[in-house]
């Protein structure tokens, strides 16, 4: 686009985004976020239940992580080598080999900048242009982003929602092409909460074995589970497959602003030599991870593990689970499959009852009334505009308000 300058009559260039950003959103960080802040900046308070930040809710990291980093300071202040620190990656190895993660070295460890860096330079290092990967819908919308920025398609297989958001094996063997390669799976999952069972785990393993896919599998919240549920990684089940797992710190040691992630290459790697000198490539390329935050990693992954006392009747986040999961079916036109992990519920709108036609709206309007952030459904790439997430990190009372307020909302709430 161009526009004439008026003081000096000529031409003037106008410099747009790119166009591979048109199929490209976050709404965790998006349009109804940006009117929040719009919000606050004129004063208003806003109750945030759209990021799974746990810090502002209270939650502090644990203070042996706090110690060692500060004593190991001095010794962090260059770069390390590009995968990580020895230290940290020989934390990680042994902790996926207590997941019984197969075929493993130190040198299938990468560090990262959080797990998000992690999945763009494994998307940007597999996929050329028209490469599908089949992603799930709700999904966590950075995969859908990388996948895209890459050059890719992201092919969106269903989550069922009657069935405690298990992926529906049939949808995803329905969108399998000869352009296909790869499956990811968001275990345990954002933004449902749901876990995925051995039996779940074994019929995508079945698929991608079927197909000759790689398995992709972010399970950054594998120690947030509850219900005495246990996490399995599919990788374990797929010794004969190349597998990349994705996890890290942030949310179990309540460290988001640390920025430390990983992911582990393990099963066949032998099928991947290229794709791996790719993923060396761009790991090179950005120097190192966060060294500070390597730093801690051994601390964290050994001895005493606080989140422990967080996911058990009593602690926090299984009591306030326990809590928005019962407050929000109470509320009529609202329902919710109780999530088993994470600390996010996904619940679904009556939009016949509402009259709801357009999800950002809904949010946009109960953020203007009610003072209440969320995301809706949309920003997880769901189509339907009958979804929401919640953050249940606030405490029960502040929590309470929210659900006071939302069930208030909706008692009046009709969509033209």
């Amino acid at each position: 686009m161009r526009r004439i300058n008026e003081n000096v009559g000529t031409e003037m260039k106008e410099y747009r985004k790119s166009s591979k950003l048109d199929n490209v959103l976050y709404d965790v960080r998006g349009p109804v976020v940006d009117e929040a802040a719009k919000m606050e900046e004129a004063g208003t308070n806003v109750l945030k239940l759209n990021i799974g930040n746990p810090a502002p809710f209270g939650f502090r990291t644990p203070d042996e992580v706090i110690y060692d980093m500060q004593h190991q300071l001095t010794e962090c202040e260059g770069y390390s080598a590009a995968k990580g620190l020895f230290s940290a990656r020989k934390a990680i190895m042994q902790y996926a080999q207590i997941k019984q993660i197969p075929n493993l070295s130190i040198e299938d460890i990468y560090t990262g900048n959080g797990v998000s860096e992690l999945i763009n330079i494994s998307m940007s290092a597999l996929l050329n242009d028209g490469d599908e990967v089949l992603v799930p819908t709700p999904d966590y919308p950075l995969w859908t982003a990388c996948v895209t920025l890459a050059g890719g398609k992201a092919v969106h297989y269903i989550c069922d929602e009657q069935a405690e958001w298990y992926p529906d094996m049939e949808d995803i063997r329905d969108k399998i092409t000869d352009r296909t390669k790869a499956i990811v799976i968001i275990n345990p999952n954002n933004p449902t909460g749901a876990l995925y069972p051995r039996e779940v785990l074994q019929q995508i393993v079945d698929i991608a074995r079927e197909h000759q896919l790689i398995l992709f599998s972010d399970e950054i919240y594998d120690r947030l589970v509850m219900e005495e549920e246990e996490h399995l990684s599919i990788a374990s089940l797929a010794p004969d497959l190349f597998c990349v797992t994705y996890s890290g710190l942030s949310k179990s040691h309540m460290i988001a602003g640390f920025r430390i992630g990983w992911m582990i290459l393990s099963g066949n790697k032998k099928i991947a030599r290229d794709y791996i000198e790719g993923l060396n490539m761009l790991s090179n390329m950005r120097l190192c991870s966060n060294v500070p935050a390597q730093s801690i990693v051994q601390t964290a992954l050994g001895g005493y593990q606080s989140v422990n006392k967080y996911i058990v009747p009593g602690g926090r986040i299984y009591e306030q689970r326990e809590y928005i999961c019962r407050a929000l079916n109470d509320i009529p036109g609202i329902s919710a499959v109780k999530p088993k992990a994470a600390f996010y519920i996904f619940p679904k709108l009556d939009i016949k009852k509402f009259h709801i036609s357009d999800d950002e709206k809904f949010a946009l309007d109960l953020l203007r009334e009610k003072k209440i952030l969320i995301i809706h459904g949309g920003g997880f790439n769901w189509k339907q505009p009958d979804h929401f997430r919640v953050v249940y990190l606030p405490r029960i009372e502040v929590l309470r308000d929210a659900v006071e307020n939302l069930g208030d909302f909706l008692s009046h709430y009709q969509q033209p």
